[in-house]
């Protein structure tokens, strides 16, 4: 039976990162800059994350000269359908109280 929880809050951080552009592929250390997370703590969730089919990976196919290829993330459908899901719903717009209409007193 699997169990249903709510992920941590650097994972939902990843996929909100991956959202911003999901058809981009994006690399490890480019979102631990952006996400200031620990390489220790972002290729775990981008293993489990892969392994639940929620991410697609590849290797770089034209890594500059003296760089090795670099392992390239995005969202499947299925990451960018829970990526939206987990998003924080949008502000909503603070109630206006309603004016009362003027009073004219007299004829």
């Amino acid at each position: 039976m699997t169990r249903a929880r709510r992920p941590s809050a650097q994972t939902i951080a990843v996929l909100s990162a991956l959202a911003d552009a999901p058809t981009t592929w994006r690399y490890g250390y480019e979102l631990c800059k952006q996400l200031d997370l620990r390489p220790g703590s972002l290729y775990p969730i981008l293993v489990r994350l892969a392994d639940r089919g929620l991410l697609e990976t590849a290797w770089e196919t034209d890594p500059p000269a003296g760089r090795p290829p670099r392992h390239l993330y995005r969202l499947t459908g299925s990451g960018r359908a829970l990526a939206a899901e987990l998003a924080p719903a949008p502000p909503r717009p603070a109630a206006v109280p309603r004016r009362s209409e003027p009073r004219w007193q007299g004829a």
